[in-house]
């Protein structure tokens, strides 16, 4: 087995290096954005590459650290990094054909061209930082990293309503995530007091060990302060506002990897310091947070998708409900967990399907209104098409794969002391379907508008979205075995069993479907 530290150059460098090339032709006015495309390409299939290899490394044969225990992937950071590397991957070979498209109509210009290269593989390697930070001032530092090289992303049209998105997202979340400092260092102040060196307070892993040691009441406070700091970057109401501005001004391959990309590597520093909290004080108080903050975000995203008219405005306020769905999943115990663990894998499959399909029908459309945008299967088949089927996806219908991680959110609501409350969730539930219903009939199918002219924008811009839709059908049918073992092992460290899969133990409604050799018990709620 090869180490992370053999990796770590490449996982890391590339990216940065890509960026670099791009940020450099974009300074020199004789430099081709060729070279920033070839770059950008070489640095989205590496990615990729380097992740995948990493995380069935760690599913096979556990945790790796690096840096002197700076760095860390285990079973929890190796399932978000291979959902990244994926997401990188479309949205960066999407990014081709749109940002092409785009340069060839005279919207962008040479250099902005050079310059969104550049910014998107900066912006990838922050996430990969942060995803891969066992250090937990790093992991703040990392994710306000995340803005500044992705707010420039969102204001690349340097049009007034992009400029006014990328200047709320700054402003938002520099200082609202500043609270998430104040419970990093919270929590750094209560660690120091129990290690004899003051680095190791700094190490995730090493509070986690020693949580027992800790001042129960700082934990409280942190952990309150960390939610609604990172719970900003996250997408989680009452602090989502920049989202559904940063994500319908942004260029449709940066939107699906702001929703599938940063949500999730902000969502893992609270699942982290979920952890710490629970061991501390016992799973009731953080799961009660977590709980309350997820169930307002559905409810509210979901009324805010029913009367939307802007196309990728209701995708982003989806992005807000999928990652409160999340939290709330997190907070129900190990059958929520596990159930959390691949609604992640499954939004962001599914999002980044849906904001891509969104980008190729703004292109065509010239708009993302819904008033105007008719009869896009007519217009653009494929793109109709398989538009058409993510968003019947993410509504959670069968046979895809958001149907099963959502009904198994459902049966971990029901069996776990809250079945009013879950109830109640699945008819809200009921409510995103009937928005994304008004969004196929309308948007979809019907009569398209005269003057728009048929055909696809290019096949670059369309395979991604077949890869993603065939990806989305087979895991709703069957959820590979490595899937499952690797969303196993995150579930371990969430709930801090680091031993033995817990798998045995839940009896999961479509034994048939994930067939991955579990064995068959009662469903029965685990306590922490």
């Amino acid at each position: 087995m090869m180490s992370l530290n053999t990796y770590l150059p490449y996982l890391f460098g590339i990216p940065f290096a890509a960026a670099v090339v791009g940020l450099v032709c974009a300074c020199i006015q004789s430099a081709s954005h060729r070279i920033a495309s070839f770059a950008h390409v070489v640095s989205v299939v590496a990615t990729w590459m380097i992740s995948w290899t990493l995380a069935l490394q760690v599913f096979e044969h556990g945790a790796m650290h690096s840096a002197g225990e700076w760095l860390l992937l285990d079973g929890l950071s190796a399932l978000f990094l291979g959902v990244l590397g994926l997401v990188a991957l479309m949205t960066g070979i999407h990014s081709l054909g749109y940002i092409g498209h785009e340069y060839q109509h005279g919207e962008l210009s040479s250099r902005q061209v050079s310059v969104y290269y550049g910014l998107f593989s900066l912006f990838l390697g922050c996430m990969l930082v942060a995803l891969t930070a066992n250090n937990i001032i790093m992991m703040w530092v990392a994710i306000e990293a995340t803005t500044v090289s992705s707010v420039f992303l969102v204001g690349i049209y340097d049009q007034r309503t992009s400029l006014e998105a990328a200047w709320k997202y700054i402003m938002q979340c520099s200082v609202v995530v500043a609270f998430g400092l104040f419970g990093t260092v919270i929590t750094y102040g209560n660690a120091v007091a129990v290690f004899d060196n003051p680095e190791q307070a700094l190490l995730w892993t090493q509070i986690r060990d020693h949580a027992h040691l800790l001042d129960p009441r700082l934990i409280q406070i942190s952990f309150i302060f960390i939610v609604i700091g990172f719970g900003t970057k996250t997408g989680l109401f009452p602090m989502h506002s920049w989202l559904p501005d940063a994500h319908s001004e942004a260029p449709s391959p940066v939107s699906g990897l702001l929703s599938a990309g940063l949500l999730n590597c902000a969502l893992l520093v609270i699942i982290r310091h979920f952890v710490i909290t629970s061991d501390v004080l016992g799973s009731d108080f953080a799961r009660f947070i977590l709980i309350g903050f997820g169930f307002a975000s559905v409810a509210v995203a979901v009324l805010m998708i029913l009367i939307q008219k802007d196309i990728k405005r209701l995708l982003a306020y989806s992005s807000v409900e999928h990652m409160g769905l999340i939290t709330f999943a997190v907070g129900l115990g190990p059958l929520g967990i596990f159930a959390a663990m691949l609604h992640v894998v499954n939004h962001s499959i599914g999002k980044t399907l849906m904001f891509c399909g969104a980008g190729n029908i703004m292109l065509k459309y010239g708009t993302r209104d819904m008033n105007i945008v008719k009869g896009v299967v007519r217009v653009s088949p494929w793109t109709g098409i398989l538009f058409g089927a993510g968003a019947l996806a993410l509504a959670g219908v069968p046979p895809f794969n958001l149907f099963i991680s959502e009904f198994l959110i459902i049966c971990s609501g029901i069996y776990t002391q809250h079945p009013y409350l879950t109830i109640l969730l699945l008819l809200v539930l009921t409510l995103a379907l009937a928005g994304f219903a008004r969004l196929v009939a309308g948007c979809v199918l019907g009569k398209a508008p005269d003057g728009v002219e048929s055909g696809e924008v290019n096949y670059l811009t369309v395979a991604p979205l077949v890869v993603l839709l065939i990806l989305m059908v087979l895991m709703g049918t069957h959820i590979p075995g490595v899937l499952l073992h690797g969303i196993d092992q995150a579930v371990q460290v969430v709930i801090n069993q680091p031993q033995g899969s817990i798998l045995p133990s839940l009896h999961l409604p479509w034994q048939d479907v994930i067939g991955a050799g579990t064995e068959s018990a009662m469903l029965t709620p685990q306590s922490h």
